[in-house]
């Protein structure tokens, strides 16, 4: 996390000092960073949580039997409807992600869990359908059916032993 957390302080220097330069627009945008981080601040906490605790409360047995190595295709198919119904943003599906993983689910549960997660997200259908209609989101689903298993088989398959 050294490497990241260093790059994006690099990039923030550099936007503010961009920011300072033209007219005190740092200024603004700072004030619009801190309105972020009281909007999403609780989210993030809350996310973390349930991931430490994910951690702390599932037996091991438990979850090798139905989301670890052992699992299979079973814990690939798993993850795979987890991560359509989970709610919420990138905040709540990444640090529960990293939280199972670190429990000891499979590569290819999560990866099949965030790309679920990613394109199917039954929590934004309604308003998909709303936006775009009825057919355009049933094309769209069916065109991505397949992906998030088949994503979750490829990683077990070939990246299992990098975790």
């Amino acid at each position: 996390m050294l490497i990241p957390t260093i790059i994006m302080g690099v990039i923030t220097v550099i936007l503010l000092i961009i920011g300072y330069q033209k007219g005190g627009m740092h200024i603004t945008g700072l004030k619009s960073a801190l309105e972020m981080i009281i909007q999403i601040f609780p989210l993030l906490i809350l996310s973390f949580v349930t991931a430490g605790m994910v951690q702390v409360l599932l037996p091991s047995e438990l979850l090798s039997q139905w989301i670890g190595t052992e699992s299979g295709l079973k814990g690939i198919l798993i993850g795979t409807v987890a991560g359509g119904l989970s709610p919420g943003g990138p905040y709540v599906s990444l640090p529960i992600a990293a939280g199972l993983l670190s429990a000891g689910a499979s590569i290819g549960t999560m990866v099949a869990f965030l790309t679920s997660w990613s394109l199917w997200a039954v929590s934004r259908l309604p308003m998909e359908i709303g936006i775009l209609g009825w057919k355009f989101t049933l094309i769209r689903l069916a065109s991505t059916f397949l992906f998030p298993p088949i994503a979750g088989l490829i990683a077990q398959t070939f990246f299992s032993n990098l975790k």
